[in-house]
């Protein structure tokens, strides 16, 4: 579980609410079914409109990612390629072909299978940048698909702030009525807000920077993998992966390799 999205999601409902006691309303003011089906209902129903049925519902579960925590173990995979960097000059290229099915990367897998092929620098590149290419377009896909349902969110709580409007319009005769039906009015509009500001805009920040994470891990295992092939000196390639990883984990891991 991801500690900072649960945290952020309790803390941020419970500063609404607090708010709301503060400025002497209550929760139940703020409550209205219809401007839930309006605001949540409606948007949601409007990506249907521009997304499969199997993508919209799919869209939950990205969602959910957010509250999980992504272990990329970039350090991991440095010593790893390192570790085989060494076989591979010690013993030959061949003799990782022992070792590729014990490894946990199936990215790394199917490019050191490549590699243990004899298979050319140049097309295992475009190989491997072509699948991190299609992981990237994938996920861009699905913050496309939440950015739209962020700005979408919004759009049906003003709608449904104008449709109150046209109702209390319709019914000036009742003065007693005016407040009430201006409040109903304006909570589509609060609700949209929260959608798009409080949730779905920073969940998509967060699934942002996980894939950016994810594609600094895939660009490191294809330099790992080019530089296997080549032959490089364990140490180059140690130097090499390194500069992608945190100042802390690259100290720690030039200290324990690069001494040697």
């Amino acid at each position: 579980m991801d500690l900072g999205s649960l945290i952020g999601l309790i803390g941020g409902f419970a500063c609404i609410i607090l708010a709301m006691y503060t400025s002497g309303g209550q929760v139940g003011t703020y409550i209205d079914v219809p401007s839930v089906f309006m605001t949540i209902g409606g948007s949601y129903c409007a990506l249907l409109l521009n997304y499969s049925l199997k993508e919209a519902i799919g869209l939950f579960s990205i969602l959910g990612k957010c509250f999980r925590v992504e272990e990329f173990g970039e350090s991991k995979i440095v010593e790893k390629l390192y570790e085989l960097a060494e076989k591979a000059r010690r013993e030959g290229i061949l003799s990782l072909e022992e070792v590729i099915a014990e490894l946990d990367d199936k990215f790394m897998q199917s490019g050191l299978r490549l590699v243990v092929d004899g298979t050319d620098a140049e097309i295992i590149r475009n190989l491997m940048e072509n699948e991190l290419n299609a992981m990237n377009e994938r996920h861009a896909r699905w913050l496309k698909m939440i950015d739209a349902w962020a700005k979408l969110a919004p759009g049906f709580g003003m709608l449904g702030t104008v449709q109150g409007l046209i109702a209390m319009m319709k019914n000036l005769e009742d003065k007693s009525r005016i407040g009430p039906n201006m409040a109903v009015a304006l909570i589509t509009t609060y609700y949209g807000a929260i959608m798009a500001n409080f949730l779905l805009t920073p969940m998509m920040g967060k699934l942002a920077a996980k894939d950016a994470m994810e594609t600094r891990l895939r660009e490191m295992i294809i330099e790992g993998v080019l530089s296997i092939q080549a032959g490089d000196n364990p140490r180059i390639l140690l130097v090499k992966l390194t500069s992608y990883l945190e100042p802390a984990d690259k100290k720690e891991l030039i200290d324990k390799y690069g001494k040697d």
